[in-house]
């Protein structure tokens, strides 16, 4: 039987907005004191509608916060040694202070190849090997952008980790490995991550303090995986085709909201949850990235 309860929807768009207003400040400030203002280079491969949308929304957050930005475009038959080529251009600018090359790319380019090709502390995506192993240090260099984000709403709602028992579900390299690592080394938190290969993935999510979800997959969590008072943090977004909707399709998460949220005590929608935050991410990552090269 479920009880219902009073639950805290998480705004990620409201502290998103918070985070580039306070962003927006601190380049002013630079800019008052005649210090280098973050320039953000974004490259893009192809014309997918999907990683035109989020570029738009990476260029429009840069104009808000007061970055430069710099916008490369290149056809989807471009080779992968020309493409390196840029990217060793992109490196060697020093005025530029973040780089990202937006995913997916083409399937003839080695994803890992370019992403290892971009230099680290210009690698505001957190992608490289070098920034993804600094999670377990005492000085994490650039984090990758969507756990970070997750990370900065748990704190900004007060959401205590340490000591909890925190579930994630999924491991890729984007999202899910790297928030089990933070949730660890920075949330002092008792991790359990599971993934496609996880047998009986119910006995897990049910002993969830905090449970993060990150597959990708509609309604993947139903209202029986979690316990009473839980925190839901909903990280998958698909985008389901559906002619009933204005813009033909709607975009959900991995979890069935409508019928999970009465037993949580805080929940993320999707939209409006975690996706915001990764943008935000991504302008944090840059100032930091700015403000190492430039003090």
């Amino acid at each position: 039987m479920t009880t219902t309860t009073t639950y805290t929807l998480i705004d990620g768009r409201k502290v998103s907005n918070d985070i580039k207003a306070e962003i927006a400040a601190k380049v002013a400030e630079r800019k008052n004191q005649n210090k280098k203002v973050p320039h953000l280079a974004i490259i893009l491969v192809g014309d997918d509608g999907a990683s035109q949308t989020y570029v738009d929304n990476k260029v429009k957050a840069c104009k808000a916060a007061g970055f430069h930005y710099t916008m490369m475009r290149f056809a989807d038959t471009i080779s992968e040694d020309k493409l390196m080529k840029h990217i060793d251009q992109v490196n060697r600018d020093e005025d530029v202070d973040g780089f990202i090359v937006q995913l997916p790319l083409p399937a003839h380019i080695s994803v890992e190849r370019i992403t290892e090709k971009i230099r680290p502390d210009k690698d505001v995506d957190g992608f490289t090997n070098r920034n993804f192993g600094s999670i377990f240090s005492k000085n994490p260099l650039l984090m990758p952008a969507t756990p970070y984000g997750v990370m900065e709403l748990l704190r900004r709602y007060n959401i205590d980790t340490e000591g909890k028992h925190c579930v994630v579900v999924g491991a890729s390299r984007i999202a899910g490995a790297p928030l089990s690592m933070m949730l660890t080394e920075q949330g002092r938190a008792t991790v359990t991550i599971c993934h496609k290969y996880t047998q009986d993935i119910t006995s897990y999510t049910r002993q969830a303090d905090i449970l993060l979800v990150a597959v990708g997959k509609p309604k993947l969590v139903t209202a029986d995986m979690v316990k009473e008072g839980a925190v839901v943090i909903d990280i998958g977004t698909t985008k389901v085709d559906d002619p009933s909707h204005k813009n033909g399709f709607y975009i959900t998460g991995d979890v069935d909201f409508k019928n999970v949220a009465p037993k949580t005590s805080f929940i993320t929608p999707v939209p409006g949850g975690v996706g915001p935050m990764t943008i935000a991410s991504l302008l944090l990552n840059t100032l930091k990235a700015t403000e190492l090269r430039h003090p």
